[in-house]
């Protein structure tokens, strides 16, 4: 499986539109998004994007399913930021996502470190290095969202 991971910002006249433009700037936002808890499955390989993801197989509304992770704010002054990170086990393809989001870079990139350090404890496995997308803005005075999303697959109704 090859899970696609993008990210987008975007400014609107409300935390919703901005979000939705956020979507758009993501390549994703034509679909329904399903959210998935953070396991990766076995054989499967991250495929990390600067921009929008270029293509998705799939239609209008179809389901897409994701991790992601996003933050909206409408506060002039303040910044938004989302991250994802994850660890692979070379060996096996398998991994863990997680997700975070925040007003600070350095906060959420923290958490994600910590997060997977504790995950990878807790099963008491060892995984390859930590890797994390993250991404944000400046609300200047339109509300904004930042975004950052991993694309397992799509799927007709």
């Amino acid at each position: 499986m090859e899970i696609q991971v993008a990210s987008g910002v975007a400014s609107g006249p409300t935390e919703l539109a901005a979000f939705d433009g956020a979507l758009y700037a993501a390549g994703i936002a034509n679909f329904n998004l399903l959210p998935l808890s953070s396991v990766i499955p076995p054989a499967s390989k991250v495929i990390e994007y600067d921009d929008k993801i270029p293509e998705i197989a799939g239609g209008w509304g179809d389901r897409l399913y994701v991790v992601k992770a996003d933050y909206r704010t409408s506060v002039p002054g303040v910044e938004a930021w989302a991250g994802i990170g994850w660890v692979i086990d070379e060996a096996t393809g398998r991994g863990l996502f997680v997700e975070h989001e925040g007003e600070n870079k350095e906060q959420v990139e923290r958490q994600i470190e910590h997060s997977l350090e504790a995950l990878v404890k807790t099963r008491g496995i060892t995984m390859g290095p930590i890797h994390m997308k993250v991404d944000g803005i400046v609300c200047e005075q339109d509300p904004v969202c930042a975004l950052v999303i991993a694309v397992y697959k799509s799927e007709q109704w």
